[in-house]
């Protein structure tokens, strides 16, 4: 063999060799999960004082030709309601579209629902999050995991013994204790998604829980609320750089602990810390692995709107009754009020000293007692007076909701909403989304039926419809935020949950 043609041979050699061994580093890196992460501050700072930052979150994920964002927004909705508005997802997904290539619907944009208030341009900044995110993109290993926690949430629904449901709300009273039966159940799982880095630092983590963060600070300065505070601990306690993303789960009808409690400040920060450290507490039992499964599927269903003509006009006959029934009292707030105590404190002798009764009784008098009789008569009708007002504010308050909504319906020329559903899966991470505020039932009843163990529901994601009640819950409209507050008609529930069901067999 001559000289060139042995270096032809050579050369063909290493060539090959070159293949056989290069050629599968570069196919395992095709297969990996690859991730980026990033946060911008999104507070507005011309809204009053601030005591803690309000971020934009975003996961870009990548395998194979598969690429989708994860968004999270500390604010109360995706359009509808508060400081976003109603282009900002179609405007985020059209650039972000453009400029990297993402699918519009693998844009997948979830609000916490705090009620902090966020920046004008909250679009543009999370474009840039998004952008950041994508600039980063490094392989990662997935692991899927679920914490606990029942100590910083109730279920705000109170269920009454003449079969009415009343909620636990600031824009009205809560009703006589003896009147109240039972209250409704909550969701205490945590759905945690780690994403590490193949060094075993700790690159983000996802977790979905189900919760008004609506608790607010004593100072009521602009914050982040409940789930602000807890990705903070998440962040401060893992590797350098983790960026701990909130997906609100199905808080539709579910409050902090102690919301009506006066007797102290209101603050979000123990319970964001209690959240924080169950969330971590799951993180620490999570053992990721490369699994580069990544599927997105997306479907656009159409729902039936409310009739709430009829349920109106019954409200509104139900108001005037109400208005007839307050009677007259001699009683002001006043002379009630130390009525009130005077009686309590003392409810044989009130009105004087016991000796002063009894030597009144041994002469025949009774005019202590016919005293008594006649304050404990006003003192009672002033009481009835109260709940009768209490009831009224709790009819108007939600007579004005479904009145809105009715309006709304009519100027919308049809009888039904489209709304945009969602399913994802992170390797073992498997979750379905919704627009508006699912009552945490209807999570329970999803997570039942999907096929995936675990399996978390997000509402408030993808756009903003109000609440979602059951059909069940429907039946009392009227009588709760949830139920007035609320653009659907009873079957909704149905062909949502077979929808999302269907879609997450398909994960």
């Amino acid at each position: 063999m001559s000289t060139p043609d042995r270096k032809l041979l050579l050369t063909l050699l290493l060539a090959a060799a070159s293949f056989f061994v290069v050629q599968p580093a570069q196919n395992a890196l095709a297969a990996t999960l690859m991730a980026g992460v990033a946060k911008v501050d999104i507070t507005n700072l011309d809204a009053g004082p601030v005591n803690d930052p309000l971020y934009v979150k975003a996961l870009v994920l990548k395998s194979g030709e598969t690429m989708t964002a994860i968004v999270t927004v500390d604010a109360v909705a995706i359009g509808g309601i508060g400081g976003i508005k109603d282009d900002y997802l179609g405007k985020v997904r059209g650039i972000v579209e453009k400029e990297l290539g993402i699918p519009p619907t693998n844009v997948i944009a979830n609000a916490s629902h705090c009620h902090g208030i966020v920046c004008k341009d909250a679009d543009d900044r999370t474009v840039r999050a998004i952008r950041q995110a994508a600039s980063h993109l490094v392989p990662v290993k997935v692991g899927v995991g679920t914490g606990y926690e029942d100590r910083i949430m109730e279920n705000r629904r109170l269920k009454m013994k003449d079969g009415r449901t009343i909620d636990v709300r600031h824009a009205y009273s809560i009703p006589p204790d003896d009147e109240i039966a039972s209250v409704g159940p909550v969701d205490t799982e945590i759905g945690v998604l780690k994403l590490d880095r193949l060094d075993g630092t700790t690159l983000a983590v996802v977790y979905n829980f189900a919760c008004h963060p609506i608790q607010n600070v004593p100072s009521r300065g602009n914050s982040a609320d409940i789930t602000g505070f807890a990705s903070q601990v998440i962040e401060d306690n893992l590797s350098e750089g983790t960026v701990a993303l909130f997906l609100q789960g199905c808080g539709g009808d579910i409050n902090p602990i102690r919301y009506k409690d006066v007797d102290y400040p209101r603050d979000a920060e123990p319970l964001g810390n209690m959240l924080g450290l169950s969330t971590l507490k799951a993180v620490r039992k999570i053992t990721t692995a490369e699994d580069n499964r990544l599927k997105v599927l997306t479907e656009v269903i159409t729902l039936p709107r409310a009739d709430t003509a009829t349920r109106m006009a019954e409200m509104e006959s139900e108001q005037a009754q109400l208005l007839r029934s307050l009677g007259g009292t001699s009683l002001n707030l006043k002379t009630f009020i130390p009525l009130f105590v005077k009686y309590k404190a003392s409810e044989e002798f009130p009105a004087n000293y016991p000796y002063r009764y009894l030597h009144d009784r041994a002469m025949g008098r009774k005019d202590l007692d016919t005293l008594d009789a006649e304050n404990r008569a006003n003192m009672e009708q002033y009481i009835r007076n109260i709940h009768t007002m209490e009831k009224l504010t709790r009819l108007n308050t939600n007579l004005k909701l479904l009145q809105k909504h009715h309006a709304a319906g009519v100027a919308a020329g049809k009888r039904t909403i489209d709304v945009e559903l969602t399913g994802l899966r992170v390797g073992n991470f498997v979750l379905t989304t919704f627009p508006g505020e699912l009552t945490v039932q209807i999570g329970l009843n999803l997570k039942k039926k999907s096929p995936h163990k675990p399996t978390f529901v997000a509402g408030y994601t993808n756009g903003y419809i109000y609440y979602a009640p059951t059909t069940e819950q429907l039946l009392n409209v009227g009588g709760a935020q949830e139920d007035s507050d609320c653009v659907l008609g009873p079957d909704w529930q149905k062909i949502y949950e077979d929808k999302a069901s269907e879609i997450l067999s398909q994960l």
